[in-house]
């Protein structure tokens, strides 16, 4: 909680603070987050306004996780920009403020469902270890940066694997002169084409 008292609820007066807390559990995604407990750097500005606290803040957080394509471990640093404003409670329609709007108590600030959604929303579902990586060989599961460029392996598609047999056989040759029955049906009309003469 962040105490806001020190603004007195005078429109146009601003407090910047700078503070380090620790990141609560569970805030990631599945494949990268920020380890729990760890410090996460927040520069705030606070400004007073007739409805609340408008907060705008830069919030620095360390990243732990693991690249998409070929499950290395990533360490870096991210940054998330945010802006809220926290109504008091005491204004907007004598106190009933929408459900999505967040609150001041006792002229505190909870900070904590701001930050979530500046950095969840931001991180990347796919983390990668660097923009080329070429991830892990489909076949033996190496990594292909470490492979090198000339790694392959001599295996055949599993989904043509019943046509193999039939590659080297030898279609059987038809019949002289085409299908037995066609030859016969000619052979007839000759016969009939005769007697008619």
């Amino acid at each position: 909680m962040l105490d806001t008292r020190a603004l007195s609820r005078q429109p146009g007066s601003s407090k910047d603070k700078s503070l380090s807390v620790p990141a609560p559990e569970d805030f990631g995604v599945e494949m990268v987050g920020v380890p729990e407990g760890a410090a996460i750097e927040l520069d705030l500005r606070f400004e007073a306004v007739l409805e609340g606290v408008l907060v705008t803040g830069t919030a620095t957080v360390p990243l732990e996780g693991e690249c998409a394509r070929c499950l290395d471990p990533i360490a870096s640093t991210f940054e998330a920009r945010f802006q809220e404003l926290f109504v008091y409670p005491d204004t907007r329609s004598g106190g009933h403020a929408d459900d999505d709007e967040l609150h001041l108590e006792d002229d505190l600030i909870d900070l904590e469902p701001v930050l979530r959604d500046a950095v969840l929303l931001t991180l990347p579902l796919s983390p990668l270890c660097r923009d080329d990586c070429p991830g892990l060989c489909p076949d033996c599961g190496v990594r292909l940066a470490d492979a090198g460029p000339d790694h392959h392996h001599d295996t055949a598609d599993p989904r043509w694997a019943a046509l193999q047999g039939l590659a080297g056989g030898v279609a059987p040759a038809p019949p002289e002169g085409g299908r037995g029955d066609a030859g016969s049906r000619g052979s007839t009309d000759r016969r009939e084409g005769k007697q008619e003469g």
